[in-house]
């Protein structure tokens, strides 16, 4: 499709609901946010130890009109004032994603405004965007989430290449598990990070499994590692020292990351790398990947935009808007939509 005409500014209306945040920016030109809110249902899904399904939809409809309403007075515009609504229409959780499609939908049937549905996985690159405003394809990005650990090639801002991904668990869910197992509760990352904070990262060690001449990655087997430790600790009544612990294993997998990530680099001759997703946050992976990608140029999202917002699908939105895409309202949710 044709370019649209982009000499006048551009107002995305974005909305994100994959998962347990119910999200709505307004995002000008892809790269300033003049709003950005979120409701976190992290604190009630907390006591289940993760986010239920089927209550985190039913929140999300509770909160996704507030949100949107919320979001346009503090950007200061209104409806009329959107050139398009960008959507997440996954990968995420089928229920959760419906509410915010429905809603993006809804308003594009009583307004006319155009519907651009976005990949969530594109929308975690697309927040470096925003953070770094000079960023500009190409280069490697490193998405690590709760649900993947994949290093992207991103030619364009239209075109990925899929360089490696987990063949088993996301590196997000290894530690979100021994993050439970270790009574450290949900949400995992954040607190095991802050948990491992002063930890030595070399008292406990972990098995490594290395998937040939691939830069694929598999976290199951250092999971297992974990979980043997952590279990013949208790069956000998040693203690486990939390501190150490989560540092060591978060050390651990932010090795696994790095390397395969500068290894890709290399091979593809690209000098920028980026990380995006929730788990970009983790101190340890930053702080590995500034150790291992010296010589390269490294851009780090701003916290606030690593995990799930929807400044960054609006981002995402803007640069598939101008280059032509448009979706009609039979949009579905994709929960296993790949990149």
């Amino acid at each position: 499709m044709d370019t649209c005409d982009i000499e006048k500014d551009i107002l995305i209306l974005g909305i994100e609901s994959s998962c347990d945040e119910t999200a709505v920016s307004v995002v000008k030109n892809g790269r300033e946010v003049l709003s950005n809110e979120i409701a976190s249902q992290a604190d009630f899904h907390e006591q289940f130890g993760g986010v239920v399904p089927e209550l985190a939809s039913r929140m999300h409809i509770e909160a996704i009109y507030p949100c949107i309403i919320e979001s346009l007075d503090k950007a200061g515009v209104t409806v009329s004032d959107i050139d398009a609504i960008a959507v997440t229409y996954g990968p995420g959780l089928v229920g959760a994603l419906l509410v915010g499609l429905s809603a993006a939908k809804g308003l594009c049937e009583v307004t006319g405004i155009p519907l651009v549905g976005v990949n969530h996985m594109h929308g975690h690159i697309a927040a470096n965007y925003i953070t770094h405003k000079d960023l500009e394809p190409p280069f490697i990005c490193l998405c690590v989430s709760g649900g993947h650990s994949q290093i992207v090639l991103v030619k364009d801002y239209q075109n990925y290449e899929l360089l490696g991904t987990t063949r088993d668990d996301a590196a997000g869910e290894a530690i979100d598990k021994i993050a439970r197992v270790i009574g450290l509760g949900y949400p995992g990352g954040p607190k095991m990070d802050k948990a491992a904070q002063g930890g030595d990262v070399n008292r406990y060690t972990f098995s490594r499994t290395h998937m040939g001449d691939t830069l694929d990655f598999s976290f199951s087997g250092i999971k297992t590692s974990a979980l043997n430790q952590i279990n013949k600790m208790q069956m000998q009544g040693e203690e486990i020292n939390i501190c150490d612990f989560a540092a060591s294993y978060q050390q651990h997998i932010a090795n696994e990351l790095v390397r395969n990530t500068v290894l890709a680099a290399k091979e593809s001759g690209i000098r920028k790398i980026c990380i995006a997703g929730g788990v970009s946050a983790n101190s340890f992976l930053r702080n590995e990947l500034k150790r291992k990608g010296k010589g390269f140029d490294l851009y780090f999202p701003e916290m606030k935009y690593c995990t799930d917002n929807a400044a960054m699908i609006a981002s995402a939105g803007y640069y598939n808007y101008i280059n032509g895409v448009r979706h009609g309202l039979d949009l579905n949710a994709c929960p296993s939509l790949e990149l």
